[in-house]
């Protein structure tokens, strides 16, 4: 990809506008996936049952068969803030409606407006990923990135953590309304932003549906797959679980709403640090780094289902496994950046961030699984045995200053 004039630097207003964008996707989205998991196990629904719930996220699996729309209808900047501000306006809708209906009576009902707020969040979500590829030079990459994670770290804190005691305290109805204020407000930055300039798309390059296709044509980008599929799989499938896990330990929904704080707030507030790291040793070093840091969290978890952990340890747990989520986010999106072709960012960074989605989906199903059929220490090992192998695929695959370049 052709990288973005000099003049482009990463300035604070730049950068907070686009936490603010991915902000506006990750605060619904975490607290109805938090939400109805805590919900549906407290009224015993199977480990399986609840991994199935996530299937919900469906539209971010499939946003990649519209991302060649998204990069043909946006070709100038004004082109993807009406997109943005439109997907965002939709979103914002189907939450409200969701909001009006009760869950215990009209439960298939609010299922179905999820599943349409996120196909919007999902549009949106293209579009500001191919935005941020064009306005940031290939050494400031990680520090947009560092901008996704915590602004998805950031919702998540907010919608897993804050909005969950909340919905506890004043009930669906209350606190669903206010989702809609968050992601109506986090769209103010880019409307404001009178400065925010793109690297020129070529206009002899459109995208087409066939370039689904011919993203997996190219034979350096296999190994990015293989990442893909494999680096935080063992994280997202401990994720799945950790809090119908804390159910299981007799935690009521505030501790386990105060654990999600503490992750998460730690994971957002690394995230820059790491992008900055990344930016000094390099993607291949901090590959291996923050894979081998996974691999010992996983162990750590499986140490202590092996007898009944006290607050204490698990709380070191969640804030370990969240914060190897974080720095694991910024690596590969990152990497995904760089990978994409001129004229197809939205399609390219789509492909591989729906990869790691329909990977996180299958280990989540497994993961319920497992944990259904032979409990939480077997589920911990099978957790680590993935760990150890992303570990094993970096050292095979990857080398220390030989990094993914795009491909023509």
């Amino acid at each position: 990809m052709s990288p973005a004039p000099s003049s482009f630097s990463a300035s604070p207003k730049l950068l907070g506008t686009f936490f603010c964008l991915y902000l506006a996707q990750s605060i619904p989205m975490s607290f109805f996936s938090s939400a109805l998991q805590v919900m549906m196990r407290q009224a015993d629904y199977s480990l399986a049952v609840i991994a199935l719930f996530r299937m919900v996220k469906l539209p971010w699996v499939l946003k990649l068969i519209w991302a060649p729309w998204v990069d043909e209808r946006c070709t100038t900047l004004r082109g993807y803030k009406r997109l943005i501000f439109s997907s965002q306006f939709v979103y914002a809708f189907f939450i409200l409606v969701a909001a009006l209906l009760n869950t215990q009576t009209h439960l298939p009902w609010v299922l179905l407006l999820v599943f349409l707020a996120l196909l919007s969040s999902a549009t949106q979500d293209i579009a500001t990923d191919a935005l941020a590829t064009l306005s940031f030079r290939r050494q400031d990459k990680s520090l947009v990135n560092s901008m996704q994670t915590m602004g998805s770290f950031g919702g998540t804190l907010v919608g897993s953590g804050l909005l969950l005691m909340l919905l506890h305290r004043y009930g669906w109805q209350t606190v669903v309304p206010c989702l809609c204020l968050f992601v109506l407000v986090a769209a103010v930055p880019l409307a404001l932003n009178r400065r925010l300039h793109t690297a020129p798309k070529e206009k002899t390059i459109r995208a087409h549906p066939l370039d689904l296709v011919r993203f997996f044509a190219r034979r350096a980008i296999w190994r990015q797959i293989g990442f893909l599929v494999i680096y935080y799989a063992a994280i997202i499938g401990t994720l799945s679980v950790i809090r119908p896990y804390l159910v299981d330990l007799g935690y009521s929904m505030s501790q386990i709403g105060l654990m999600s704080i503490a992750g998460t707030g730690t994971a957002f507030l690394i995230s820059f640090p790491v992008g900055l790291l990344i930016r000094r040793i390099g993607r291949e070093r901090a590959r291996l780094l923050f894979a081998c840091f996974t691999l010992f969290v996983l162990l750590y978890f499986r140490w202590m289902a092996s007898f009944t952990p006290s607050i204490a340890w698990l709380s070191i747990g969640v804030v370990l496994l969240w914060s190897s989520y974080g720095m694991s986010s910024v690596v590969v999106y990152t990497t995904a950046m760089d990978c994409v072709r001129p004229g197809y960012e939205g399609t390219d960074f789509t492909i591989q961030t729906a990869i790691t989605h329909a990977s996180g989906l299958l280990v989540a199903f497994a993961a319920g699984v497992v944990g259904d059929g032979y409990g939480y220490r077997t589920l911990f090992t099978f957790e680590a045995v993935l760990a150890a192998l992303s570990v094993l695929y970096i050292v095979v695959c990857f080398r220390p200053k030989r990094s993914i370049h795009p491909v023509a």
